[in-house]
C-alpha cells in the first residue's frame, strides 16, 4: 500500500552507512554463525514482496517473515543488526511492499522510519501539474500524460473540490514526499496528493478563510502567485500583502508568473521556452487569457501551480503593510513601494 510521509525521511540510512563495516568487523562469528557476510548485500532474487508488520510484533518475528518472503537472507542477521542499532522497539508496524533479495539495512532502514512504499519520489513547491507528471515518469511511477489526465479532472471523493471552474486540479496536488506502490495507477496517485491537502492544508486554511474574505480557491490560487513570486521565504508575507493590497483597490495584479502560466497554453511556447518563460515580451503581457492579470483585474479562476504550506499562511496572514509594488533586485530578494514613484525609483535602482 502507497503512503505519504514527511520529507525528512531515511535519516537512518547514513548512520547506517557510517557503521556498516564497524558491523562486520566487530560481530562475533558465534553470533552470526555460518551465515555468509554476502547476506549484507543484495541478491538477484526478483519479483515483489509484501510483508505486513504489526503492532507489537517482536524483531525476531518480523525477521522470519521478510526471509520466508524473500526479502532477506538471513532472519538471524536482520535480528543481529536491529539489536545491534538498539531499534528493536522502534519498528513501525505496516503493509509493506519489497523487492525480494534487498540489502538487509536498507530493509530495516525502511521499517525503522516507517517507509511501506518502494517508490519516493519528492514533489517540490511550485511545479505545475505537467512538470509534476514528468516528475513521476522519471522515476517510474506512472507516465506523465497518464498523470496529467487524472490530474484534469475533478470528480474526486474530496468537500475541497467542491465548486472548481476551471477543469483542473492544479494547485491542489500537494508537494511533499511521498512513498508510492509499483502497482500505483494515475488516479490514485493523485488521490494521494489530494489526501495530503486535505490533511495538511484544509485544517489550517478552513479556519481563517472568513477573516480573508476569499474562498479557498482564491486563497490557493494567490499562494500559488506568491509561491511562483518568492525567492527568499522572509518575504512571502510581504509579496502577499503586495497582492491584497492590490485586490483591495480594485488594481490588477500584474504578476509575472500568471502570463508565463498563459503563455504555456502553447504548445510551442513550452517547446522553446519551458513552461515559464523567463524572459517576457510586450507581446506576452498583452495575451489574451484569463490568466493574464496584466490585462484581467482581479484573481485569475484557478491556481497556477502547488504552492507549499509557507505561502498558504503568507496569504491568510500577509503583513501589514500598504505596498502596492515590487520589483526584484537581483539577488533574490525585493524592493517593495507604497507609490507609484517609488516603484520607478527602485526600478531604475535595481534593474538599470
Amino acid at each position: 500500500m502507497s503512503r505519504f510521509v514527511p520529507a525528512a525521511v531515511g535519516a537512518l540510512a547514513l548512520a547506517i552507512i557510517a557503521f556498516f563495516a564497524l558491523v562486520i568487523a566487530v560481530i562475533p562469528s558465534t553470533i552470526l554463525g555460518s551465515e555468509p557476510s554476502t547476506y549484507l548485500g543484495p541478491t538477484s532474487a526478483n519479483g515483489v514482496a509484501n510483508v505486513t508488520v504489526k503492532d507489537g510484533e517482536s524483531a525476531k518475528d518480523i525477521a522470519v517473515a521478510l526471509q520466508d518472503a524473500g526479502v532477506i537472507q538471513s532472519a538471524r542477521l536482520f535480528r543481529v543488526l536491529v539489536a545491534f542499532m538498539g531499534i528493536e522497539q522502534t519498528l513501525v508496524a505496516g503493509d509493506y511492499e519489497f523487492d525480494k533479495g534487498m540489502v538487509t539495512l536498507t530493509v530495516i532502514d525502511r521499517i525503522h522510519n516507517g517507509i511501506t512504499a518502494p517508490i519516493m519520489v519528492t514533489i517540490p513547491e511550485g511545479l505545475r501539474i505537467e512538470e509534476v507528471g514528468a516528475l513521476l515518469e522519471k522515476k517510474g511511477v506512472v507516465s506523465a500524460s497518464d498523470f496529467v489526465t487524472a490530474a484534469k479532472k475533478t470528480d474526486y471523493n474530496f468537500p475541497f473540490l467542491q465548486g472548481l471552474s476551471n477543469g483542473s486540479l492544479e494547485g491542489y496536488l500537494f508537494p511533499a514526499t511521498y512513498g508510492f506502490s509499483r502497482s500505483v495507477t494515475a488516479e490514485q496517485a493523485v488521490e494521494q496528493m489530494l489526501t495530503a491537502f486535505r490533511d495538511k492544508v484544509v485544517p489550517e486554511v478552513q479556519p481563517q478563510a472568513a477573516s480573508t474574505g476569499l474562498t479557498m480557491n482564491q486563497i490557493i490560487t494567490l499562494a500559488s502567485i506568491v509561491e511562483r513570486e518568492a525567492v527568499k521565504p522572509e518575504e512571502r508575507p510581504l509579496i502577499a500583502s503586495v497582492f491584497v493590497n492590490r485586490i483591495k483597490v480594485g488594481m490588477a495584479l500584474q504578476a509575472d508568473p500568471t502570463v508565463q502560466y498563459a503563455v504555456a497554453a502553447d504548445p510551442q511556447s513550452v517547446a522553446r521556452n519551458g513552461y515559464w518563460k523567463q524572459q517576457l515580451s510586450r507581446t506576452d503581457l498583452q495575451v489574451v487569457s484569463p490568466y493574464n492579470t496584466y490585462v484581467t483585474t482581479g484573481l485569475p479562476p484557478g491556481p497556477i501551480a502547488a504552492p507549499g504550506l509557507d505561502s498558504i499562511k503568507a496569504v491568510l496572514q500577509p503583513a501589514h503593510t500598504n505596498y502596492l509594488f515590487f520589483v526584484a533586485k537581483g539577488d533574490g530578494s525585493h524592493a517593495f513601494a507604497e507609490t507609484l514613484d517609488e516603484q520607478l525609483q527602485n526600478i531604475q535602482k535595481y534593474q538599470h
